[in-house]
């Protein structure tokens, strides 16, 4: 039987089934059956020793519930975002029901589209049991370069908030506001999402290496990210939810963005332009969001 097996087979899970196939027998299995070689039922993904989730982010608590049986497995996290109910990042959703030292993230740049043609990439496997993330890394191919960190929460900070950056920048894009305001944009929303993981005691070389920058300058800058779509829509003044139903995939910073405001709120961490995000989200002219971030003393 198979060692691996991939929870989830929209675009990203997919792309990581097809890449740990390259050396392994890797299985895939979701809700709906796909064409996929090795499609596995539920119980037999979940008998596998390493478990990769790439469920909506949204909705891992409710699957967890619902379906997962701890056999010791480990597991990576391959989703990125904060659960907007109970703004719980998702290693303390996991670790209700498995032990820390099964649990490993994994952040950095990489568009599905891309990791699916082969092309190279660079990521970060971080855990709490350095063994098992060297583990995970032996899954994947030679072209995906990978690192490990121990840096858990700030990874998965860098993974949720980048995602929020995402629909500011295709706003900026979107409103053709230029190269420059897209870049301060972009520079601003690190030193914010490093505020903001600073609070949670995160490393600053996180924010500053693959997962922070890496992530946020790709999926800040391209056409090929969801949420950055979302924001270029946003511009035009098209309403969230068609343009949600015209992407037919999940934007995770939508929902990351009203879970980053409300934790920023309980513990008084200054976070502009996820604020602004929020409002243009709830209806707010972007032209005014723009005019207010400009006026913003920090």
């Amino acid at each position: 039987m198979s060692k691996i097996a991939v929870i989830g087979a929209g675009k990203w899970g997919s792309a990581l089934y097809h890449a740990f196939n390259v050396k392994n027998t890797c299985l895939i299995t979701s809700r709906s059956e796909r064409n996929l070689m090795h499609f596995v039922d539920l119980d037999t993904a979940l008998k596998c020793d390493y478990l990769v989730f790439a469920l909506s982010s949204q909705g891992i608590h409710k699957w967890l519930k619902e379906h997962f049986k701890n056999q010791g497995q480990k597991i990576l996290i391959a989703s990125k975002g904060i659960e907007t109910s109970t703004c719980k990042f998702l290693d303390e959703i996991f670790l209700e029901f498995v032990n820390h030292d099964q649990v490993c993230v994994l952040s950095g740049p990489s568009f599905a589209a891309e990791v699916e043609k082969k092309l190279p990439c660079a990521l970060v496997v971080s855990g709490f049991n350095l063994e098992i993330c060297e583990e995970f890394t032996t899954f994947f191919p030679n072209f995906i370069k990978t690192y490990i960190g121990d840096d858990v929460r700030g990874s998965e900070i860098c993974g949720a908030y980048k995602n929020v950056l995402a629909i500011a920048s295709g706003v900026s894009d979107g409103l053709n506001l230029g190269h420059n305001a897209r870049a301060s944009l972009i520079s601003r929303g690190l030193i914010e999402m490093h505020r903001f993981g600073n609070f949670f005691g995160a490393k600053e070389e996180t924010f500053l290496g693959l997962s922070g920058a890496g992530d946020l300058f790709l999926t800040a800058s391209s056409q090929l990210s969801r949420n950055y779509r979302v924001g270029l829509a946003l511009a035009k003044n098209q309403k969230l939810d068609d343009i949600l139903k015209d992407l037919g995939e999940v934007a995770e910073g939508v929902k990351t963005a009203y879970a980053i405001e409300k934790i920023a709120l309980k513990n008084q961490i200054y976070t502009p332009i996820v604020r602004e995000v929020v409002q243009i989200l709830q209806g707010k002219d972007v032209k005014k969001a723009v005019q207010e971030l400009l006026k913003a003393k920090k």
